[in-house]
């Protein structure tokens, strides 16, 4: 698979272009404060996840690394159709366990392609990543799950009081948006633990990294609330020191 020629979109963003004769799609990045990153690996098949970015990354400032497309067979009604994984060197079927997922040289090249977005959208240090990621799945349907990297038991626990708050702050006056649960490794245990991308992926790369899990109700009829709910918190997540 070869990679296309690097395009330059506005002044600040660029994307790098796949062959589209192999059904394969685009990484787009754009800049922002050093060493702090948003990304949507899977824009396409993680329904509005590239919308949310890009939206998160005008509220935050942080750079964004959006990929679109990637996929390798089509969705079905009885079943997700296979796709390269974008933030590590696999394809594989959505919400199918890691060890189904195979390493292809098209996967490496694409994953090597992100991998390069992120770190020069970084300048520097990659010091926090945050992945937006999305899921159908009937038991993560009514919360949020982040997975973690750089995270212990008692930050976990911070950041979980630090998401509800602001997410409760939000959430008045809104009296028909869901009260989306909290979840955070390693104080919670997760449906979607990212071990793929933590084992051989991006999630290896930033001091701290939040790989982030939203059900349909947060991309959809309320994705707007809690774009804005999840901005608070990671301008606050990302400048969180323990220390102090």
């Amino acid at each position: 698979m070869a990679t296309g020629p690097l395009i330059l979109g506005g002044c600040a963003t660029q994307t790098v272009v796949f062959d589209p004769a192999t059904g394969q799609g685009g990484i787009s990045a754009q800049p922002g404060r050093s060493g702090l990153v948003i990304a949507a690996p899977h824009g396409t098949s993680d329904v509005r996840t590239a919308d949310i970015a890009a939206d998160l990354g005008r509220r935050t400032g942080f750079g964004i690394v959006i990929a679109t497309g990637f996929a390798i067979e089509p969705d079905t009604r009885e079943r997700a159709g296979r796709r390269e994984q974008v933030n590590r060197p696999t394809e594989g079927v959505p919400g199918r366990p890691p060890a189904e997922e195979v390493p292809t040289d098209c996967a490496r090249e694409v994953y090597d392609a992100y991998e390069a977005r992120v770190r020069e959208v970084a300048r520097g240090p990659l010091r926090f990543l945050a992945e937006i990621h999305g899921n159908n799945h009937r038991d993560a349907a009514g919360r949020i799950e982040i997975a973690t990297v750089g995270v212990d038991r008692e930050l976990a626990f911070r950041l979980r009081a630090l998401l509800e708050l602001i997410r409760d702050a939000h959430l008045q006056g809104v009296a028909q948006a869901p009260r989306l649960d909290v979840l955070i490794e390693p104080a919670d245990t997760l449906h979607y633990t990212a071990s793929g991308a933590n084992h051989c992926g991006i999630l290896k790369s930033p001091g701290r990294g939040l790989h982030i899990e939203l059900p349909k109700a947060a991309r959809a009829e309320w994705r707007e609330v809690y774009t804005a709910i999840l901005a608070d918190f990671l301008v606050q997540a990302a400048a969180y020191d323990p220390g102090r």
